[in-house]
């Protein structure tokens, strides 16, 4: 069988990209990092490789034990919205006291004011502290990949997994590609009062659901 035309490889595709395509923590930090050019394929690197294992989780033993119990979920909720409410926190400093970003040109040195070890913190925060994530990967496709028998639940797990890595190396390049051109400060401060609004509105909704 050729797994690249088995119909549970585009199931699984089809429903990670339709789950990963909304706006959320991970997706607006990569959009940030991809406008200023700092550390952009790491951070896209870590966010695949973590899709990629929850995937894994999910179709590999999670949904075969009926999922997250109600603590963990819960504290990975509750870490979640704190998560948001912080970086929410410091988009909404740089809406009220905006700088101008330092994009550099297609031949300048990358001078970034974060270091590689703070990118690769935020990004597993961003990832591995985002109950979305979870709930998207692990829970969801797990629960979905029930419908295949093996071999092919692994092959719909597969197609989830191609579908993750496939939408953050096209966010990536649309980023990069677009930060060459977004210097007003307008644009930035606009991107950072919608990502702070944003950030928060989660949070807050996510801790009405531990209620």
């Amino acid at each position: 069988m050729n797994i690249l035309t088995a119909p549970a490889f585009f199931a699984g595709l089809a429903l990670s990209l339709s789950l990963i395509m909304a706006i959320g923590p991970q997706n607006a930090h990569v959009m940030r990092m991809g406008l200023r050019r700092e550390h952009l394929w790491l951070t896209v690197a870590i966010c695949v490789v973590t899709d990629v294992v929850l995937i894994a989780v999910g179709v590999g033993g999670l949904a075969q034990l009926g999922g997250l119990s109600g603590k963990v979920l819960g504290a990975l909720t509750g870490a979640g919205a704190v998560l948001l409410f912080l970086y929410g926190a410091q988009a909404m400093r740089r809406f009220v006291r905006p700088a101008a970003p330092a994009v550099p040109g297609p031949g300048d040195a990358a001078e970034t004011g974060m270091s590689r070890r703070r990118a690769v913190g935020l990004a597993l925060a961003m990832s591995w502290l985002n109950p979305h994530a979870w709930l998207d990967t692990a829970v969801l496709m797990g629960t979905a990949s029930l419908a295949y028998a093996r071999p092919d639940n692994a092959v719909f797990g597969l197609g989830a997994a191609a579908g993750s890595a496939l939408w953050f190396v096209a966010l990536g390049v649309a980023m990069w590609s677009l930060g060459s051109r977004l210097k007003a400060p307008w644009v930035w401060r606009a991107l950072d009062g919608l990502v702070a609004l944003m950030m928060w509105g989660t949070a807050l909704w996510l801790v009405a659901g531990l209620f």
